[in-house]
């Protein structure tokens, strides 16, 4: 997966994850709740990769022009 796609990925799971936990408070549901907790985590931590992925990305393309500038 690339950068982007993690953390779309990401912001989706976060955005259910928010809205399972909202729902299982509404009709208490402590075990709808806890999916929620855990897949807003999972969320943010693939936010978190996608973050890496780009960074890392964006380092090795300005190493790359560093180079082609030098030949």
């Amino acid at each position: 997966m690339s950068g982007m796609t993690d953390k779309l990925s990401g912001t989706a799971n976060v955005v259910g994850g928010k809205i399972k936990q909202g729902v299982g408070n509404a009709i208490g549901s402590d075990k709808l709740e806890a999916e929620g907790i855990g897949q807003e985590a999972k969320g943010e931590a693939q936010k978190a990769v996608g973050d890496a992925k780009e960074a890392i990305r964006s380092g090795a393309n300005k190493v790359a022009d560093a180079i082609n500038k030098k030949l």
